[in-house]
């Protein structure tokens, strides 16, 4: 028993150092891109923005992000149009995440992100 525990702390360690040192953050930015083009995004412009959200935002302001977003009950999966989205953005809580989130979209829609 007492070398699973040890077994685990040494697993979540690894996990945080990875994360912390920035090894982990192509995965990450693998899970950010899944994300987005799920969402509707397209290939190319998911990319541009998953790079760009990664190295700005946490891994905590990320997954509030994604949780914020997330449909809720009675809420469409897709389709859905400005004000669908300004109250998804409202529900993410966090200006900074939300402002990465936005001028990542409107800086690679145009090409220069």
């Amino acid at each position: 028993m007492k070398k699973l525990i040890i077994c685990l702390l040494l697993i979540i360690l690894l996990g945080a150092g990875a994360v912390f040192t920035g090894l982990a953050n192509p995965l990450i930015e693998w899970q950010v891109k899944s994300a987005l083009t799920q969402s509707g995004i397209g290939e190319k412009r998911a990319g541009c923005m998953a790079e760009r959200m990664v190295d700005r935002l946490t891994v905590p302001q990320l997954w509030k992000l994604r949780q914020g977003m997330a449909p809720q009950a009675g809420e469409p999966e897709e389709g859905y149009g400005l004000g669908e989205l300004v109250k998804r953005l409202r529900r993410v809580d966090d200006g900074e995440a939300v402002a990465v989130l936005t001028t990542s979209a409107g800086l690679c829609a145009i090409g220069i992100g």
